[in-house]
């Protein structure tokens, strides 16, 4: 199938993409984050491995045309395109107290849709309709957002104001059927004062499949290898 779905600011979702169909995420305000988890569909329990997917490609970030890499060494998903080429893995997803300790107590009784949830309260939420719970949180992908080193002796991270602007965006295509759990809170570093995330649009299309002369098939070794796992699965 193909279609579009609006996430609103500070709101989780959770979808299944077929193998070799695409996801774009589109943002619909300046500022938007988008935590993802990934998951084959199949088996739950093979899943996004950041810091893998990370030393495997020499980034220290999300860009094209980086394959995310489950703890088995396959291609989840490939990143195919961006207007940003800086997405970050590094930093997590926000957590309830935190968000209550920097913008106060907030309910749906009291705030309905204006309820301030943490990432991790909307991943949760998101996942227990999957039969997956605590024990299935991973390390995730912050799409949209920048952090960068502030160059001091204690190798303190920075979140970068401004990365985003509305209308850019990231598409990923799937190698294998996955299952995608996503929350549109605010960033963990985010040092805006208001809450006002912005809200992202999800665009799922039909996609062909990586070929000879796909970027992230030509682009390192060992990003190829993940891809040529993803296919043998399917021989």
């Amino acid at each position: 199938m193909s279609g579009a779905i609006e996430v609103p600011g500070g709101a989780a979702e959770s979808l299944r993409l077929r193998r070799h169909r695409t996801l774009t995420l589109r943002c619909l305000g300046p500022g938007a984050n988008v935590a993802m988890l990934i998951y084959a569909l199949d088996d739950p329990t093979e899943r996004l491995n950041v810091p893998d997917t990370l030393k495997a490609q020499m980034s220290a970030r999300i860009k094209p045309p980086m394959t995310l890499m489950s703890d088995m060494g396959r291609a989840l998903a490939a990143v195919t395109g961006s207007s940003l080429d800086w997405h970050d893995a590094i930093t997590g997803h926000s957590l309830p107290d935190a968000v209550e300790r920097r913008f106060g107590p907030s309910s749906y009784a009291a705030d309905r849709n204006e309820w301030r949830r943490s990432a991790r309260f909307g991943l949760l939420t998101e996942l227990w309709k999957h039969d997956l719970g605590a024990r299935d949180l991973h390390a995730n992908i912050n799409f949209f957002s920048k952090v960068a080193s502030a160059g001091d002796e204690r190798g303190t991270l920075t979140y970068v104001p401004g990365h985003a602007s509305e209308g850019d965006w990231v598409t990923l295509r799937a190698e294998i059927d996955l299952l995608i759990v996503l929350s549109t809170a605010p960033h963990p570093l985010d040092p805006a004062e208001t809450w006002n995330p912005a809200g992202v649009l999800l665009e799922i299309a039909e996609g062909p499949a990586p070929g000879p002369g796909d970027a992230s098939r030509t682009w390192r070794a060992e990003t190829s290898r993940s891809l040529e796992l993803a296919e043998w699965s399917y021989a």
